[in-house]
């Protein structure tokens, strides 16, 4: 099974931060994978809300996009949908290219 290859136009006014942002988001899907494990519903939420605002202001609509849906499912304490979208986010930064313009 071929993974999807997900393209992302950053400005070029954003390269520098561009390494530390992506950094401190592998380290937030490390910290929702054992939230999920303990079934802290409330730590993912707030990561969940946090991925919200931080995705469209560095041009990252996805993670916005997957933030909304792991706040939602942390709401409603569905742990099936929250390993599903947990796992779609490890899937979208694993396979991340970044152009600059």
């Amino acid at each position: 099974m071929t993974q999807d290859v997900h393209t992302v136009k950053v400005s070029k006014d954003l390269e520098d931060l561009i390494p530390t942002y992506l950094g401190n988001r592998r380290k937030e899907l490390e910290t929702l994978r054992q939230a999920l494990t303990a079934a802290d519903f409330e730590q993912i939420r707030q990561i969940g809300h946090r991925m919200r605002g931080v995705g469209v202001s560095y041009g990252f609509d996805d993670v916005t996009s997957l933030g909304k849906l792991i706040e939602d499912g942390a709401k409603a304490g569905d742990k099936s949908a929250l390993e599903k979208h947990i796992g779609a986010y490890g899937e979208y930064l694993s396979n991340l290219h970044i152009t600059y313009e």
